[in-house]
């Protein structure tokens, strides 16, 4: 990965962030890591806990953000929350799995969509 697109993503994260906190979800972790992977933001919404999954694109050449959330990544992430959870010592009444989409255009503010629940 260039420095350019981790610089873009890490653009992405900090609007996805700033809109996750805007509509009310408190964030409890960002850039969570662990030999298996990253979970970009884990936040509550009320008793709900949210993994989200955030995709940051300036274009949609190849689809998409949210389309870059394929099977395999869902259920990787579906393991990191398990993991997560597990040392952390955290419990949730549910656990629900989010994708942010963050499209950067030419001109004019970033555009986050908001996916709850979406695998």
């Amino acid at each position: 990965m260039t420095n350019r697109n981790r610089a873009v993503g890490a653009y992405g994260e900090r609007c996805a962030l700033r809109h996750l906190i805007e509509t009310g979800l408190r964030p409890v972790a960002r850039n969570w890591r662990c030999p298996e992977g990253e979970i970009d933001i884990i936040a509550w919404e009320g008793p709900v806990l949210a993994i989200c999954e955030v995709k940051t694109r300036r274009t949609e050449q190849f689809g998409s953000p949210a389309e870059a959330v394929v099977r395999a990544k869902a259920r990787r992430l579906r393991g990191l929350a398990a993991r997560w959870l597990a040392e952390t010592g955290t419990t949730a009444d549910e656990v629900r799995f989010d994708v942010l989409s963050v499209r950067l255009p030419l001109a004019g503010p970033a555009r986050v969509e908001h996916l709850r629940g979406a695998f």
